[in-house]
């Protein structure tokens, strides 16, 4: 099988900076956007929303990356993945408001579509026990400042992060929490808990409201929502799932 664009050039940045030799030595490696940029755009090349799609590199020396700030990343053998659960359950209907003729949810062929129709049918109402909802934060932004401790190999390492960039899919405000959303239209076997805990960090430091981190799924007509926790907020392996419904 021939090697992806972002397979050449990280084998190609771990040549130029040896960074095989670096983590041999400390256990992890800083780089730079810039340096990356040198080689290929790092936009394309720190973006691992699964494990499949970690280049040959990584896996065979079992490492992740991590964006530390707006142009830093951290390479290790960071545990920066959880896998779905399994289990299987019942799929409850609910009824779609026949007078909103903009939105099809037979017919959603994005995120944002697919958390829209989520919150118009009363799907994030249910699942959060919230009765009423409104749709408060949502994009690209800062991180702030934090710092958290993440398994490594057969130890655990502290990792700093300093205003990095994050992205909300949706954001949901009740009386009693703040539901932050990351959605995805596909089904997979695994999920990158960054997507989860950076903006979870972000949020627990600014209100005083529960922070409740969802990851929806949208594929074939069925929504499928997951709950987590972290149970210890300074470590991002204590990762929980609460409850999940489809």
């Amino acid at each position: 099988m021939s090697k992806s664009k972002n397979d050449l050039a990280w084998e190609a940045i771990f040549e130029r900076y040896s960074l095989l030799d670096e983590l041999a030595k400390n256990g992890r490696v800083s780089i730079s956007s810039e340096k990356i940029n040198e080689f290929r755009e790092s936009r394309l090349m720190t973006k691992f929303d699964h494990r499949s799609q970690l280049p040959d590199l990584f896996g065979k020396h079992k490492l992740s990356i991590l964006p530390t700030s707006r142009g830093t990343y951290e390479i290790g053998p960071f545990e920066t993945f959880c896998d779905f659960n399994k289990d299987e359950i019942g799929i409850m209907s609910m009824p779609f408001r026949s007078d909103l003729e903009s939105i099809d949810y037979k017919d959603i062929t994005s995120e944002s579509a697919a958390i829209n129709c989520a919150f118009v049918c009363s799907i994030l109402q249910d699942f959060t026990g919230e009765e009423a909802l409104f749709p408060t934060v949502s994009g690209r932004m800062g991180s702030s400042s934090f710092e958290f401790t993440i398994n490594s190999g057969s130890k655990k390492v502290k990792i700093d992060v300093e205003n990095s960039q994050i992205e909300i899919d949706g954001g949901y405000e009740g009386e009693n929490s703040l539901a932050l959303i990351e959605a995805k239209n596909y089904i997979s076997d695994d999920f990158l808990i960054r997507q989860l805990y950076y903006p979870y960090r972000l949020w627990s430091n600014k209100i005083t409201k529960r922070v409740r981190p969802i990851f929806l799924t949208y594929s074939n007509g069925i929504f499928h929502l997951r709950e987590y926790e972290f149970s210890a907020p300074e470590l991002y392996n204590s990762i929980r799932l609460v409850q999940h419904k489809k």
